[in-house]
């Protein structure tokens, strides 16, 4: 249910950081129907989830989402911010909510700037990137593949 605001209601969205292999399964579900060519094994969602904030969104007891935020690294202290949302369940406000959570953490871990990454084919993904204030930074293909990537940094808002 969406409130006049297009944002969820009714049984509530509720983000919570992973925990446990029964959730860090759910990661891996959501995060592999959206980005099919890094798929990634129950063992290297685990790895992840040692290294990284892996976050879940529900609505009410249903896995609508996920995201992922890789801490600052480098002198520009770059964090990383994904949020991932499963097509039934787009354009309601929850990527919005899963995006201001990771971006809140990010902040919360000293990050001097934010980029994300999108596979290119997403055109979803990069409409919603860009509607957040990223511009595209760089395209590219992974040694060995064929998928294009985009990376994205967030624009900083003129003082």
């Amino acid at each position: 249910m969406m409130n006049r605001q297009g944002e969820p209601s009714g049984p509530g969205l509720r983000i919570e950081a992973v925990d446990g292999d029964a959730m860090v399964e759910e990661w891996r579900h959501v995060h592999n129907v959206i980005v099919p060519p890094a798929a990634m094994s129950l063992e290297e969602a685990r790895e992840r989830s040692a290294r990284y904030r892996l976050e879940n969104a529900y609505l009410g007891d249903v896995l609508v989402g996920c995201s992922t935020v890789r801490p600052p690294e480098g002198e520009e202290r770059v964090a990383t911010v994904i949020a991932r949302v499963l097509p039934p369940f787009r354009r309601c406000g929850i990527g919005r909510a899963l995006y201001a959570s990771g971006l809140a953490h990010a902040r919360v871990l000293g990050a001097g700037a934010v980029e994300t990454v999108v596979l290119a084919a997403n055109a979803d993904g990069l409409r919603f990137a860009g509607a957040r204030g990223f511009a595209e930074r760089e395209r590219y293909v992974l040694d060995g593949e064929s998928d294009e990537w985009v990376g994205l940094r967030l624009v900083p808002h003129p003082a």
